[in-house]
């Protein structure tokens, strides 16, 4: 194992080359926001006390939700790692990537250079990019990497923390595309990867940043830092929930310090649900069904905190669906990018409804293992065509289609199909259209 000596020592020589000074800049109506996206492995619904959690403390993700915008309907666009993070970086659905819902060490694909990244339209509108924590859009070749799209500065795992000996080869932890050293001490990251992105924030430069920072945490195994083993009166769980909401809240109050809070937007998620067949090393989606890998509501809809002061106004709570591929057209927005034209992209521009506004309604597609369409919302209504679960567990014995209103009944417990026979029929053709339109549109890897 990399212990703490070392790790901490190779840490301090990637913060010498990555940042210097402090954060001086004060607010400028004309120099575009700072952007900073916070995205959780495995967060659950029912995780954060603003989401009702009884035991687990996460008071400045509480203050955050306060302070700005908490969603009741946000949803990640992938139930699984690696389609997830496609999504939120391209804007599109993940079965557009051409690979699988997640990839493994040895995995031939990787994000293909042909796609336009968040980070990759930053760049050109003049931001400073860092992404600080776990990657997962392939490893086995350097273009899949995070310098080859669009990142400036980059530390972190290249795939998922479980992902390790003795079943796996030994895992990297990279900075940039160099190794730092293999195996390293996991109680570690959370605390390295905050303070690398706080330093990078901290950079001697006049242009804006953008700030990605993926955890790797609650994803298992889980290893809280030494401050917060203990911590919880959740387990171990709780331990490094209640970490990260530690790093949420370094973060705002090094913004706070430096007079920037009201000129940058903080977006917090989760990637998807909970792993619930992991027992008590796994997380709760609250009300909502099942978990991690299903395309029920626990399996993909996930806590999502904006907070932006003097733009966002504070202590709303938004319950129009939204989801993480909104992230990237608003960002891009907001820096004064266009959207790349030669490509579908699927996400909405949500500035005017964090301004208090309200967007027209849309459908939402659920796709889940091999990127497989599986299900649909509009509006309240949202239709099965086809289920699944890492449980195993089949909750309405074979029945399909499945209808459920989800305004009336978040948790999926009551099918109305056979009441509402011209809404299913309305929903079929939505999926059929969808299907049809992405076996027309390809992907970069056919």
């Amino acid at each position: 194992m990399l212990r703490l000596r070392n790790l901490l020592v190779t840490a301090a020589a990637v913060l010498a080359v990555l940042c210097c000074g402090s954060l001086t800049y004060t607010s400028d109506d004309h120099r575009p926001p700072n952007l900073i996206v916070i995205f959780c492995d495995d967060l659950g619904y029912g995780d954060l006390r603003s989401y009702g959690h009884p035991t687990i403390a996460t008071p400045h993700l509480d203050q955050m939700a306060r302070e700005g915008m908490l969603f009741t309907q946000f949803y990640s666009a992938s139930p699984a790692c690696t389609a997830s993070r496609y999504a939120l970086l391209t804007g599109r659905y993940p079965v557009r990537s051409g690979f699988d819902w997640v990839l493994y060490p040895k995995s031939e694909r990787g994000l293909h250079p042909k796609e336009h990244t968040l980070a990759e339209g930053l760049k050109t509108a003049g931001y400073r990019t860092g992404c600080f924590g776990k990657w997962h859009l392939g490893s086995t070749k350097p273009e899949y990497l995070p310098l080859q799209n669009g990142f400036d500065a980059y530390v972190g795992l290249p795939y998922s923390n479980d992902m390790i000996p003795p079943k796996w080869p030994d895992i990297a932890l990279l900075s940039g595309n160099d190794t730092l050293g293999m195996n390293p001490d996991q109680s570690l990251l959370t605390g390295l990867y905050t303070q690398v992105a706080l330093d990078f924030m901290q950079q001697d430069d006049a242009a804006p940043f953008f700030v990605y920072l993926p955890f790797a945490m609650p994803h298992v195994p889980l290893y809280p830092g030494e401050a917060f083993e203990g911590h919880s009166r959740a387990g171990t769980y709780g331990d490094v929930v209640e970490e990260i909401d530690d790093a949420v809240g370094q973060i705002r109050s090094a913004l706070d310090q430096a007079g920037l809070a009201e000129n940058t937007l903080i977006l917090f998620t989760s990637d998807n649900g909970p792993w619930i067949i992991k027992g008590a090393d796994g997380g709760s989606a609250g009300h909502l069904r099942d978990g991690k890998g299903s395309t029920w509501e626990g399996g993909m809809r996930v806590p999502g905190i904006a907070c932006w002061p003097g733009t966002i106004a504070p202590g709303q709570v938004q319950r129009a669906p939204v989801n993480t591929m909104d992230c990237y057209t608003t960002l891009l927005q907001l820096a004064g990018q266009d959207l790349p034209e030669d490509r579908l992209v699927d996400g909405q521009n949500l500035l005017p409804l964090l301004r208090g506004d309200t967007l027209a309604d849309r459908p939402f597609f659920y796709y889940g293992p091999g990127n497989q369409l599986q299900s649909v919302r509009k509006g309240p209504w949202k239709l099965h065509q086809i289920t699944s679960s890492q449980t195993g567990i089949d909750y309405f014995d074979g029945q399909l289609p499945l209808l459920f209103n989800l305004d009336e009944d978040p948790g999926e417990r009551f099918d109305r199909a056979v009441e509402y026979p011209e809404v299913v029929a309305e929903l079929q053709l939505l999926l059929k259209a969808q299907a049809a339109a992405t076996e027309k549109e390809g992907t970069y890897w056919d």
